[in-house]
C-alpha cells in the first residue's frame, strides 16, 4: 500500500520512477522494496516520508475480518555522485549472488544475476535484482549502499546539531510518524505537525503534498528554535 502510495505520488508529479528490488512476502504482499525516484526536488519533498508508519484496517487475509495493525519502515536517500567522499573499503564488503525473479514459472532467472551486499562496519545490506546483468546490479547494490553511508553522515550532523541547541534527540525505532487507519473510521494523522484528514483515499492514492508542505514548514520552525 505504501508503495503504490508513493509511485502514485511521483506518477502525479512526472517523476522518473525505477524499480530497483522488491521482495515478496512469504505468505502475500510486499516484505520490502527499494525505488529510485528522480525529478526536481523529489529528494526534498520525500525526506518528509522518513520514518516508522502505522496502518490499522480490518485485514484482507483474516478470515475473521478482525482489526488488524502493523508497522513499515520508510527510508529516504539521496543518489550519491561518484564524486562524493563517501570511503568504502573492499574488505568491509561481503558480496553473495542470487537467482532474480518471482515465485515461478518461465520469468525466473536461471542465472545468478541479483547481487547482494552487506557492509560489515555498519551492519548495512543491500541488494539489486531488477537489472539483466550481475554487474548492473553490482554498481546499483554500490550506488545505494554509498547512498545509505551518506544519509548515516547527514542524520549525525543533524543529531549533533540539536545537541548543541540542547534539544532532546529520540533516535529509537517503532516511533510512527504517521497514522493510517482505516476501521473502525477514516483516518490519517501525522504525528509530528497533527495535521489529519479523513480522506484516506485520497492519501493513498499518492496525494500526499499536504502532509510534506506542513512537515517542511514544521521542521523549519524546530530547527530556528
Amino acid at each position: 500500500m505504501l508503495l503504490r502510495m508513493y509511485l502514485r505520488w511521483a506518477e502525479r508529479h512526472g517523476y522518473k520512477i525505477e524499480t530497483l528490488d522488491v521482495s515478496e512476502g512469504e505468505e502475500a504482499g510486499i516484505k520490502s522494496a527499494t525505488i529510485e525516484v528522480t525529478g526536481n526536488l523529489a529528494y526534498g519533498y520525500l525526506k518528509s516520508e522518513r520514518g516508522v508508519h502505522r496502518l490499522v484496517r480490518l485485514s484482507p487475509f483474516d478470515k475473521a475480518k478482525r482489526r488488524h495493525t502493523s508497522f513499515a519502515l520508510v527510508e529516504v536517500m539521496p543518489v550519491v555522485e561518484n564524486d562524493v567522499p563517501i570511503e568504502i573499503r573492499p574488505d568491509d564488503l561481503r558480496l553473495d549472488t542470487f537467482r532474480s525473479g518471482g515465485p515461478g514459472g518461465q520469468n525466473v532467472n536461471k542465472v545468478n544475476t541479483a547481487v547482494r551486499i552487506t557492509h560489515a562496519p555498519s551492519g548495512i545490506v543491500v541488494s539489486c535484482s531488477t537489472e539483466r546483468s550481475q554487474l548492473q546490479n553490482r554498481e546499483t547494490a554500490m550506488r545505494m549502499l554509498r547512498s545509505k553511508l551518506l544519509e548515516i553522515q547527514l542524520e549525525k550532523r543533524e543529531q549533533e546539531a540539536a545537541a548543541l541547541k540542547g534539544e532532546h534527540v529520540d533516535a529509537a525505532f517503532g516511533n510512527q510518524i504517521r497514522n493510517y487507519v482505516l476501521h473502525p473510521y477514516q483516518m490519517v494523522k501525522d504525528e509530528r505537525t497533527d495535521l489529519e484528514t479523513s480522506d484516506t483515499g485520497g492519501v493513498l492514492d499518492g496525494e500526499l503534498d499536504e502532509f510534506m508542505k506542513a512537515y517542511l514548514a514544521w521542521s523549519v520552525g524546530r530547527d530556528g528554535q
